[in-house]
């Protein structure tokens, strides 16, 4: 009787094994190289590791295959690019827009945000918040930059001499300097509580993200909610919103006491209207507050979006700070011409940059460029294929997802010479002539791109180069000890240190 149970039961496995791992779909995605499938599972027990051996299988696996891998698990089924070709297929247009169900594990949090709309919702959106970036708002909030910076350099004096943790450091910055700029918010010693909690709880909320995207039965919204981990995220997502419910509110109340009008908020980009940003700063928030007293947005639109910058505007900013700096420290003839750079745009004068100085320093948008093409903050992007799709030659069944790995991307050796080594004579304009346009997408391409990307790059190269007049960069943490953690925004999985010692610009700015 029980040999007769066992025998039935192993003839069902074989059967259900045969259905869902030799329908037709699977039979296509069997076609893409990958690695070996187990029995029933499929490929799902090769993600059921620590995130810093996830981040390591993914590199592990773009080595093996040249150009793409896929993953199958039914039901779920994912393609791995990593070459500009195939990148540019799915990313130059608005025909593969929509994110993929990877993101919706953040749609708890940030709901129908920018980064997860998609359609109408997402082209509203983006036409609402594109104002807020234009060149004449940077130069607007240039000023609150500069201030945060100062702020950076005189905490960096601080800890002259010894070894510095960059990523809570610049977690800090950038969480200041979007909440000032973007949010309309400054913030105080009174909400530094707050905004502490804040940050852990984002970092507790994407460790939660991971801990779904490695357990094949909390991609079922139902048992992930009736876990304790569903439980917990809700936890960390209250903390969260009464952090941005609260700058919300306080940019509501700035609004009635300064007598905002809507006429301070249409056709944002044109120079009559930024002279009247001269009188009355506007955030990207403001924008957001106009539209809903026009009907486009409601309360619940405003809280999505505010949830989106926040995250986006700060935690991303700070990873490539981080990994600049590091960079700059373990490479001292690259730091030493970018000082080099600064001292023919300053002398030894001591003011302050201005935006027109910022333009000057095109060595140290090199250097930049290249720390993103080495560690890019957002190392991948993942879309919907909501139709057959060509890819490197391979046919993908509709309803796959499409992981675009810009990490291995940026470190494929057919695009950059030597691709481990930090050379930021790469971004020369006579060494771009010829590259791929998709070869570098640090910011994403296409009709999805980042819309902060000039905002970024502002700020990165006014906090590089006030930390370089300050300071030399000693290296603590090399590239060698970088363990990348697998996560939303790329982080190493322990600190990334450096030592900073006092300038003596007075003899030599070099010295």
């Amino acid at each position: 009787m029980i040999a007769y149970v066992l025998m039935t039961l192993v003839v069902l496995l074989c059967v259900i094994h045969l259905l869902i791992n030799y329908n037709k779909k699977a039979r296509m995605m069997r076609r893409i190289p990958g690695p070996k499938e187990t029995f029933l599972v499929g490929n799902a027990p090769e993600i059921i590791v620590s995130p810093v051996e996830l981040f390591a299988l993914g590199r592990k696996y773009a080595n093996t295959w040249k150009n793409l891998y896929r993953f199958w698990a039914y039901p779920l089924s994912a393609v791995n690019i990593y070459n500009p070709e195939d990148i540019e297929v799915i990313i130059s247009t608005t025909k593969f827009n929509e994110k993929s169900r990877v993101y919706y594990f953040l749609k708890p949090w940030l709901q129908d945000g920018l980064l997860l709309s998609n359609g109408s919702k997402w082209q509203q959106r983006r036409k609402i918040l594109t104002p807020a970036f234009h060149f004449n708002i940077l130069r607007e909030f240039y000023v609150v930059l500069e201030e945060n910076s100062d702020r950076l350099v005189a905490k960096l004096a601080q800890h002259t001499g010894k070894e510095l943790d960059l990523v809570p450091v610049m977690s800090e910055f950038t969480l200041n300097s979007i909440c000032e700029t973007a949010m309309g918010t400054q913030l105080s010693e009174e909400t530094s509580a707050s905004a502490k909690r804040y940050k852990e709880a984002i970092l507790s909320l994407t460790n939660v993200v991971f801990e779904r995207f490695i357990k094949m039965p909390y991609y079922f919204d139902n048992i992930f909610n009736l876990s304790p981990l569903g439980k917990e995220q809700q936890k960390f997502i209250t903390t969260i919103r009464e952090f941005t419910k609260k700058v919300i509110h306080d940019r509501k109340l700035y609004w009635e006491l300064n007598k905002f009008d809507l006429n301070d908020f249409t056709e944002s980009g044109s120079d009559d209207v930024y002279m009247n940003k001269r009188r009355k700063k506007t955030a990207m928030l403001d924008l957001l507050i106009a539209a809903q007293k026009e009907g486009m947005i409601d309360e619940n639109g405003i809280q999505e979006e505010v949830d989106t910058f926040m995250f986006e505007g700060h935690d991303t900013t700070a990873s490539g700070l981080t990994f600049c700096l590091m960079l700059l420290a373990n490479n001292r003839d690259k730091q030493d011409k970018i000082v080099q750079e600064l001292h023919e745009i300053f002398g030894k004068s001591l003011r302050s940059a201005t935006i027109d100085d910022l333009c000057k320093m095109k060595y140290l948008e090199c250097c930049i460029k290249e720390s993103l093409r080495l560690y890019p903050p957002v190392h991948f992007i993942s879309r919907n294929l909501n139709q057959t799709v060509e890819l490197s030659n391979y046919t993908v069944p509709p309803g796959t997802i499409c992981h675009i790995h810009v990490y291995d991307l940026h470190r494929r050796e057919d695009l950059y010479k030597d691709p481990l080594v930090f050379d930021p004579d790469r971004f020369l304009p006579e060494n771009c002539v010829g590259r791929h346009p998709y070869a570098y997408i640090p910011f994403s391409a296409g009709p999805r791109n980042c819309i902060g990307q000039k905002f970024a790059m502002l700020e990165m190269k006014l906090v590089v180069s006030a930390v370089l007049r300050e300071f030399q960069l000693f290296p603590v943490t090399t590239p060698d000890d970088i363990r990348i953690s697998a996560d939303l925004v790329l982080r190493n999985s322990g600190p990334v240190s450096v030592r900073f010692e006092k300038r003596n610009k007075n003899n030599n700015y070099l010295l």
